[in-house]
């Protein structure tokens, strides 16, 4: 549906739509197809007048493993594909904050990075008990515009945004339901985000969808406040010596 590639994968249920994330094999990692899907894919769920509620989940026993490498190191050589890059993360930021319905994170094994970001833009959060999120932009020596530092300080407290932020630890399903990053740690994230989507779906539309508003005006502002410098900074650290050498480790120098 909506034109997507074949790394994201959209069904309908009805007045719902279920996302998937559809890089199985590399534990749906985000390459260049997959991340400008994502900016395409918000708006598209927006003007479907048939939606109700999103899940949005990945394929196989992975969320979503953060940055493919070999994409990472495109963005490393490629300045243009790296401003492409930057501008579509704005889209996706903005995108699932401004999106028209309300979204069900099914996580349903590790969301690191993008997929981490994904999460936190969520409406509502099922974990899985074996799950954890991460967000390690810092530890390979880049600024995460998209990532944790954006979000997470209206999700938990400041000094907990820090910490994880700085250090890119994973943060346990149960603690991250502690910390307010997730909502419900269950078995069958799947399962129990669906049931949350179709209960969502049969209540009145513009009550909900005005109240989605409300509440993500406060996140739209936010990271409106600090998104212009994120991306920039983003950019300019894709070219630091930090990550170049950060990135030869973690390929073997390919």
């Amino acid at each position: 549906m909506y034109d997507m590639p074949d790394e994201i994968e959209v069904t309908a249920d009805g007045p719902l739509r279920i996302v998937t994330l559809n890089r199985p094999g590399a534990l749906n990692a985000v390459n260049d197809a997959l991340h400008r899907g994502l900016a395409r894919l918000w708006p598209r769920l927006s003007e479907d007048r048939e939606v109700r509620a999103v899940v949005l989940t990945g394929a196989g026993k992975t969320f979503s493993a953060g940055g493919d490498f070999t994409y990472l190191g495109e963005l490393r050589r490629d300045p243009v594909l790296r401003e492409q890059s930057i501008a579509d993360g704005r889209d996706i930021v903005l995108g699932m904050a401004r999106c028209r319905v309300p979204v069900v994170a099914a996580v349903n094994g590790p969301a690191v990075g993008l997929g981490c970001s994904l999460v936190a833009l969520s409406d509502v959060v099922y974990i899985a008990e074996t799950a954890h999120l991460a967000d390690p932009h810092v530890q390979v020596g880049l600024v995460a515009a998209d990532g944790g530092p954006l979000t997470w300080p209206l999700h938990t407290s400041l000094h907990l945004a820090k910490e994880y932020a700085f250090t890119g630890a994973r943060i346990p399903a149960e603690r991250a339901r502690e910390m307010g990053l997730a909502n419900h740690v269950v078995a069958d994230p799947v399962a129990e985000a669906l049931a949350c989507a179709k209960r969502i779906a049969g209540l009145p539309r513009q009550a909900v969808e005005s109240t989605k508003r409300i509440l993500n005006l406060r996140l739209e502002q936010a990271v409106l406040s600090t998104l212009d410098y994120a991306t920039t900074a983003e950019y300019q650290s894709f070219g630091t010596e930090d990550f170049r050498a950060t990135l030869e480790k973690l390929t073997g120098g390919k």
